[in-house]
Order: C-alpha cells, then sequence, then structure tokens
C-alpha cells in the first residue's frame, strides 16, 4: 500500500485551492455540514474512505451503519493509527473529536451510541471524506486494504 499519506506536509494555502468552501471549512477549521445533505450520510457501495486532505485510510464500508443523525457513521476505524482523539470544549458539553493523524484534519467525533461489537459510533463529515471503491482500491494504491473484502474477512466483521 502506498503510504505517501505519512510524510504528508500541510500547505494551507494550497489546501484553500485544492478544497471546496466547505471541505475546507470541515477540515481546516472544525466545521461541520448540514445532516442529510451530504455526500455519503446515505451511501452504500464497499470500498473505503480516505481523509481527503491526505489520502490516509480512514473507514470502510464495512464498518458503516445508518444511525439515523445524517453523517456516515462507523462503529470502528480501519485502524486507530489513523486517528487522533482529542477533547472538544466547543458546545455545552465535552466531547471526543477524532482527527486524522497525518493530514490533522477535523473528520467530526466519537460518541459511545454506537452498535456493538465496539458500541461506539464515529459520526464523521462526508467534507472530511474521499470514497474509494472496492474494485479500485489497488489501483489507487491501497492494495492492501482488498483483504477487508475477502470472503473470510466479512464473515467476521
Amino acid at each position: 500500500m502506498s503510504k505517501s499519506y505519512q510524510n504528508f506536509k500541510k500547505d494551507s494555502d494550497a489546501l484553500k485551492t485544492a478544497l471546496n468552501p466547505l471541505q475546507y471549512q470541515v477540515t481546516q477549521k472544525s466545521g461541520t455540514e448540514p445532516p442529510f445533505q451530504n455526500e455519503f450520510w446515505n451511501h452504500k457501495e464497499e470500498g473505503i474512505y480516505v481523509d481527503i486532505v491526505s489520502g490516509e485510510p480512514l473507514f470502510a464500508s464495512l464498518h458503516k451503519f445508518d444511525s439515523g443523525t445524517g453523517w456516515p457513521s462507523f462503529y470502528r476505524p480501519i485502524n486507530e493509527e489513523y486517528i487522533q482523539f482529542k477533547e472538544d470544549y466547543d458546545l455545552w458539553t465535552v466531547r471526543t473529536e477524532v482527527r486524522s493523524r497525518y493530514g490533522d484534519s477535523h473528520l467530526g467525533h466519537v460518541f459511545e451510541d454506537g452498535p456493538m461489537p465496539t458500541g461506539l459510533r464515529y459520526c464523521i463529515n462526508s467534507a472530511a471524506l474521499k470514497f474509494i471503491k472496492r474494485e479500485d482500491l489497488e489501483a489507487a494504491g491501497y492494495s492492501e486494504l482488498t483483504k477487508l473484502f475477502a470472503p473470510t474477512a466479512t464473515a467476521k466483521k
């Protein structure tokens, strides 16, 4: 798997032109997109979701569920190595912010009201994600992650 995201260097000026205004607001200014009006809240294709800024692999469709919130929700990341957690005091309560490790993009928040086996709900902004279809993983440099979708792997999810 291409690990170019591990050498990612954030260039704020380049991001302002590479990202659309909503993507920039969400990933760089810790914004939130509207519920039920975003690209992946009801998305059902098989594949992975990567950080739109750095390309690091974050979530797989295998771990996605309908939380009823209007944002894409996952009960676990592909690998916690690519996730950072930060306490967020921006609202009336303390929340746990989810950020990408190398891109340092704001992704969303994690809550303890998700399904088993983890009991977690990663509530993630579509604007922070890029989707790569299962059949395109190898061409996109994520061939190592095709094993997630092998029949024995999906039976154990």
